[in-house]
């Protein structure tokens, strides 16, 4: 559905996940991978593995933050190293090549501490063949999202599903390119777009949350499969 205007469509970001997963039910029982983007991401991530029957794993990226507006950012990295910066912004802002390599230089050092801290010792989940659903409590600008796609684009996966249960128009033009299918509960439209106006209850997710649910996640499987 598309929204001129922001409207409380989810009570939080479970519900959100659980209200997505209903639109990619043809998925369940296929080899399928689903990815999520900490922070946001993981309670999506959780609900729609668990509908799908589906392996879950995390894809770290993170947004460049501008110097002096860390709010606002200029670009994204992935956990691959890649990195999608956003030209018009960059030139906009007149950001030199030493600010941007610096800003570079201690994202990457960041997702490297939260590769370690979500996935411990494990390698990432391979993606080679499968339908892989990448997933984010919401698309803002597009670009943590595009960054995303591209890194596991270069895994060889059969096809990339976006799904978030909302997303700006904005947003929706930047990946339609890249991706192979988008779902989503809702489209806004309105030029100021923010995430959280759709959820009822809204927080940001810390590193302990993130942690434990995917621990909970993993011990699921493991017992769900000694019970086969």
């Amino acid at each position: 559905m598309e929204l001129d205007t922001e409207k409380i469509l989810f009570n939080d970001r479970y519900d959100a996940g659980r209200q997505l997963a209903q639109q990619l039910a043809e998925y369940k029982g296929k080899p399928v991978l689903v990815l999520a983007i900490p922070n946001g991401g993981i309670p999506m991530g959780l609900e729609l593995a668990r509908a799908l029957d589906a392996d879950l794993d995390v894809v770290i990226v993170r947004k460049l933050p501008l110097p002096l507006n860390p709010e606002a950012g200029f670009g994204a990295v992935a956990d691959d190293g890649s990195v999608m910066l956003n030209d018009d912004l960059v030139a906009k802002t007149g950001l030199t090549k030493e600010q941007i390599n610096a800003q570079v230089t201690k994202v990457r050092g960041d997702i490297r501490q939260r590769s370690l801290l979500y996935r411990k010792d494990k390698p990432p989940a391979l993606a080679r063949d499968k339908v892989v659903i990448i997933t984010d409590d919401g698309m803002a600008s597009g670009f943590t999202m595009k960054a995303a796609v591209e890194s596991v684009r270069h895994r060889r996966p059969r096809e990339i599903i976006v799904a978030v249960p909302v997303a700006s128009a904005v947003a929706m033009e930047q990946i339609k390119p890249v991706a192979d299918k988008i779902v989503t509960v809702a489209v806004g439209t309105k030029p100021r777009f923010a995430v959280a106006g759709f959820y009822r209850h809204w927080h940001d997710l810390n590193d302990k949350e993130v942690v434990n649910a995917l621990e909970e996640f993993r011990a699921e499987r493991f017992w769900a499969g000694n019970k086969r």
